[in-house]
């Protein structure tokens, strides 16, 4: 007769917890590192619970700073990082004799959570790891980038609140969220809700990478596994990225590429090629699911009067994926709002700087909205 020996309820859950940390491991993916990104620091947000409810334990807001925080607590600038990006993508707009001048302002850069350098799907161990990470919503972005901003530094006032892309949603959800906090805040190519336009580009964005074939429901076992399906992506964002006049008037010859093949591959596929795909899945949800009315019950125009803000939103021609008429109509009922126009072959993309003339008019609108006085 075989004799079984009883196991502790505690024995259990140790055997279990053992068995699904092995599965459920972060993968370790060298491109999120210091030596790729440069540094930065985290504030620790503790269990920092979701709009949905779930709770991401031990949350880590990354962030970096240039400048000094003045004694009054009065000179902030928040600047908000895009799809896919983390602040070594922006920190090149912003320095010393810049329009966000850092002699002059205390800018804070957050790293969007989901984007590998804070709390990630792919930097999360146990239950929540790789493609079980929870929903994130842009609210949720905001909500942690204020505690940084409020709780870490002590600021009540921001100067003036920007960012581009998916870095302009974050800027509309400041405003609205926080009336009385934003001073300022010029959104860059991007709405207060996202339209079917881009409920419909996430999806493709999303099933790019779900539809390689190593994804495998998200637990992939190596890093680079799903290259088919980041090249894809890559070729999407060339599409929706640049705007047609890019490739019908060949501007991309002007940045030193061979040919049209050479600009896909190193511009627009290689940007993808080192990332994370359940990072990159987690912030075109967020993306998609992006909507600042949610503080006023779904009321898109109730959402834009509870502005404060004087709010200057930078809107690009031929923009493939924030199209400028989508941007004019949910600014309609904000109080004090003025549409500022940049004309550029780029298109959505422009923001980057790759052109010269993209980045002059970008600094002199910021320059001339901070120099604007407000209440």
């Amino acid at each position: 007769m075989f004799k079984f020996k009883t196991i502790s309820l505690t024995a259990l859950i140790l055997l279990a917890g053992l068995s699904l940390s092995s599965v459920n491991a972060q993968i370790n993916n060298e491109f999120y590192t210091p030596e790729v990104h440069g540094a930065w620091e985290e504030y620790n947000l503790g269990n920092f619970e979701l709009e949905n409810g779930a709770v991401l334990t031990d949350c880590k807001q990354a962030y970096v700073t240039f400048g000094k925080l003045n004694a009054q607590k009065d000179n902030v600038i928040v600047f908000t990082i895009m799809y896919s990006g983390s602040h070594m993508h922006m920190a090149p707009l912003v320095g010393p004799g810049k329009a966000i001048d850092t002699d002059k302002y205390f800018v804070i850069m957050p790293d969007l959570l989901c984007n590998g350098i804070s709390t990630s799907p792919s930097n999360t161990s146990g239950a929540y790891s790789m493609g079980a990470f929870p929903h994130v919503t842009v609210g949720d972005m905001v909500r942690a980038q204020h505690k940084l901003v409020a709780e870490k530094f002590g600021v009540e006032e921001v100067q003036m609140v920007t960012g581009w892309s998916m870095g302009g949603q974050q800027t509309f959800e400041w405003a609205v969220r926080y009336p009385d906090m934003v001073k300022r805040a010029a959104p860059i190519g991007a709405t207060l809700k996202a339209g079917p336009w881009n409920k419909i580009l996430t999806d493709l964005v999303m099933n790019s990478l779900r539809r390689d074939p190593n994804f495998n429901n998200g637990f992939y076992t190596e890093p680079h596994a799903c290259h088919q399906g980041l090249r894809d992506l890559g070729r999407l964002f060339s599409l929706i990225g640049a705007s047609k006049e890019m490739y019908q008037g060949e501007h991309w010859k002007r940045m030193g590429f061979a040919s049209q093949e050479d600009f896909m591959r190193r511009i627009w596929e290689q940007h993808f090629l080192p990332m994370d795909p359940n990072n990159l899945i987690a912030m075109a949800w967020a993306w998609q699911h992006a909507d600042a009315s949610l503080n006023t019950g779904g009321d898109l125009v109730a959402a834009q009067k509870r502005i404060e803000a004087k709010m200057w939103p930078i809107v690009f021609t031929d923009d493939m994926m924030f199209d400028a008429s989508d941007i004019i109509e949910q600014c309609e009922h904000i109080k004090d709002c003025k549409i500022c126009k940049v004309p550029t072959a780029w298109g959505h993309f422009a923001t980057l700087g790759l052109f010269p003339e993209d980045t002059e008019a970008i600094e002199q609108i910021w320059k001339d909205l901070l120099s604007e006085k407000v209440r």
